[in-house]
């Protein structure tokens, strides 16, 4: 068996004049749980899609667990719930599980997919009937079937609710530590904080940033201080970017002793201060901007 889950070199992905994925170099070991980040149209669902073999790269290579994409998802060595993924209708749910479990030689044993993924209630639903949340979790039941070593989530919470999306990362958490890689493509920066073992920023097709959130958080200069007042003066120094909502006024600053000894000279007092480095989401701003331009 192959060290790496994922081997992707020199991946080259377009859609007829759109270069969506731009020489791409990316390896995932297994056991992993990766979050892909990044603005619209970085190539997050191109890349996962090239890794599923929906796509043809127009150049480079992509192995899973040493196979090519075709060869990994036919031996059942990938599972995917992908952002546009469906259900079909006029079905109920236990007949589309089951319908999927006889399609691999090993399935997952029932009682703990459906436990596993919290479908027991939903099985003589009708498919039609489901909410988005439920579909999600449906989705995840057929994407795990097979008992894949390798699971592909494209925005798999964007329809949860926030009870929803904490059940679902408890079950990520659970099935990374059972030795699942696990790679998930997201908008919610602070899911990839609180469950990514890594993360992989992209911007324009390429990887502008590969580490630990707190390593990427890090690499970002400048920190924020953030306090309760009714007046802060235009020109406190080290200051390059300041917002107000309600009377809570938020400064991001290139140096904070020089901020702070500003706003008591000026007479502005430091109520509810807080003093805190960047966050993934200014961390990822920062550098698909600074790609981008």
């Amino acid at each position: 068996m192959p060290s790496d889950a994922l081997d992707v070199a020199g991946l080259t992905v377009r859609h007829r004049d759109v270069l969506a994925v731009d020489g791409l170099d990316l390896r995932i070991g297994q056991g992993e749980t990766v979050a892909l980040l990044g603005p619209n149209g970085a190539g997050k669902s191109s890349t996962v899609s090239a890794v599923l073999g929906l796509v043809r790269p127009a150049a480079g290579r992509v192995r899973v667990l040493g196979r090519a994409p075709a060869d990994a998802v036919r031996a059942g060595c990938v599972g995917a719930m992908l952002q546009h993924g469906g259900l079909p209708g006029e079905a109920r749910v236990g007949e589309v599980v089951h319908l999927v479990r006889r399609s691999y030689p090993d399935p997952w044993p029932l009682d703990d997919l459906v436990a596993t993924t919290g479908i027991g209630g939903l099985l003589g639903r009708p498919v039609d009937a489901l909410s988005g949340g439920q579909r999600q979790r449906v989705m995840l039941a057929l994407a795990l079937a097979g008992q894949p070593p390798l699971l592909l989530l494209d925005e798999a919470t964007s329809a949860m609710d926030v009870e929803g999306r904490c059940a679902f990362w408890a079950t990520m958490r659970d099935l990374a530590a059972r030795g699942t890689t696990v790679v998930f493509a997201t908008h919610h920066l602070e899911e990839a904080d609180a469950v990514a073992d890594r993360v992989v920023v992209l911007a324009g097709g390429r990887v502008v940033a590969d580490g630990s959130s707190a390593a990427v958080r890090s690499a970002v200069a400048g920190r924020s201080v953030r306090l309760t007042a009714d007046r802060v003066p235009d020109d406190v120094p080290g200051v390059t970017a300041g917002t107000r909502r309600g009377g809570v006024v938020t400064l991001a600053t290139t140096d904070v002793e020089a901020t702070l000894r500003g706003l008591l000279d000026a007479g502005v007092p430091l109520t509810d201060l807080e003093v805190r480095g960047a966050s993934l989401e200014d961390a990822v701003l920062s550098l698909t901007t600074g790609a981008a331009r």
